[in-house]
């Protein structure tokens, strides 16, 4: 931990939680001083998180003064990348599997507008947490299997903030001249695939991980607080993707297991 080696520490945890899991009532205590340490460094983040106005703005200052205003170009291309690659990702990946399953996109699109929308303007997955539940179920998906599928996919079925965190690397990389190769690049991505598991579904949570993972390749944190100017612009669109990505699953998972119901047709006048 102290030397920043961040894939070590993200497989010792998963050891150490499947072997917590396996004591029993007797890792309860561990288990309880963990949440209450999370919950702690939540509130530290957010009292963080008041007080970045003013270093963002700072930051960005110092940049615009020594680089000048060609750098805001260049953070407009990165929020520009990012929602291409995101549109790319929901025609590539989530409307094939939709086609696949036989899922009715647009009736699938309409039933979770609402927890997507609040997904987008709170840029916080948890918030819209509760909605997707009801949407999810109310579509057609079992209680059972919403209860399980959304809660576990906030944790491990993060499409969104696995697609943003890759970009904010390579753009930190090529801000600071460092030219990564291939392997370094793939390398990343999949360090960036464990890391990213298991983040908190609150605003700018994924900033945590990237500022990890560039220690972990020695790369000039400084990138972040560049990024910080526009990290909320590009939140949006990463979280609304996540819960997009886990309402879906909810559905797939109904769908291959026989469970799922057709919404009923709304009654004629």
């Amino acid at each position: 931990m102290a030397t920043g080696d961040v894939l070590q520490i993200v497989v010792f945890s998963m050891v150490f939680a499947i072997g917590l899991g396996m004591v029993g009532e007797k890792g309860k205590p561990m288990l309880e001083w963990c949440e209450s340490l999370t919950e702690a460094m939540f509130k530290v983040t957010n009292i963080v998180m008041l007080y970045a106005p003013f270093g963002v703005g700072a930051a960005m200052a110092y940049t615009i003064g020594q680089s000048g205003l060609g750098v805001l170009w260049n953070l407009g291309y990165l929020v520009f990348t990012l929602y291409v690659a995101l549109f790319v990702f929901f025609g590539a990946v989530l409307l094939p599997v939709m086609l696949m399953f036989r899922i009715p996109v647009l009736g699938f699109l309409k039933a979770i507008k609402e927890p997507a929308l609040i997904a987008f303007s709170t840029t916080s997955s948890e918030a819209a947490l509760p909605r997707a539940m009801e949407c999810v179920e109310a579509f057609g998906v079992p209680r059972r299997i919403v209860s399980f599928i959304l809660p576990l996919g906030y944790s491990f079925n993060l499409d969104g903030s696995t697609l943003y965190l890759s970009l904010a690397a390579v753009f930190v990389a090529q801000a600071a001249g460092v030219d990564l190769t291939v392997g370094q690049q793939i390398t990343m991505l999949l360090t960036l695939m464990l890391t990213s598991k298991g983040v908190a579904g609150v605003p700018r949570a994924s900033l945590v991980i990237l500022a990890a993972t560039l220690a972990s390749y020695n790369l000039p944190l400084e990138g972040v607080t560049l990024i910080l100017g526009v990290d909320a612009i590009m939140d949006m669109g990463r979280t609304m993707t996540n819960v997009i990505g886990n309402c879906l699953a909810s559905v797939v998972v109904a769908k291959w297991e026989g469970e799922f119901r057709e919404p009923a047709a709304p009654a004629s006048a």
